[in-house]
């Protein structure tokens, strides 16, 4: 199974940077770029937070896939 996710979609629809995205929500600007190249999974409460700042609801931010789900 993997996270993939939609994140960096949502991130040019609300016309925000990496960065301005991580200080809104309190994580470093590497975590965000991390989350987008799906090089980490953030933590239940961090897809909560990105979710609320993006106007998202975590579902439509990220979808697990393969096989397995």
């Amino acid at each position: 199974m993997k996270l993939e996710n939609t994140h960096k979609i949502w991130r040019a629809k609300k016309n925000v940077t990496q960065q301005e995205l991580a200080d809104a929500i309190g994580v470093s600007r590497q975590t965000i770029n991390a989350i987008e190249l799906g090089k980490f999974n953030p933590s239940v409460m961090t897809a909560l937070n990105l979710a609320a700042f993006l106007g998202a609801t975590v579902e439509e931010l990220f979808q697990v896939t393969g096989e397995g789900r």
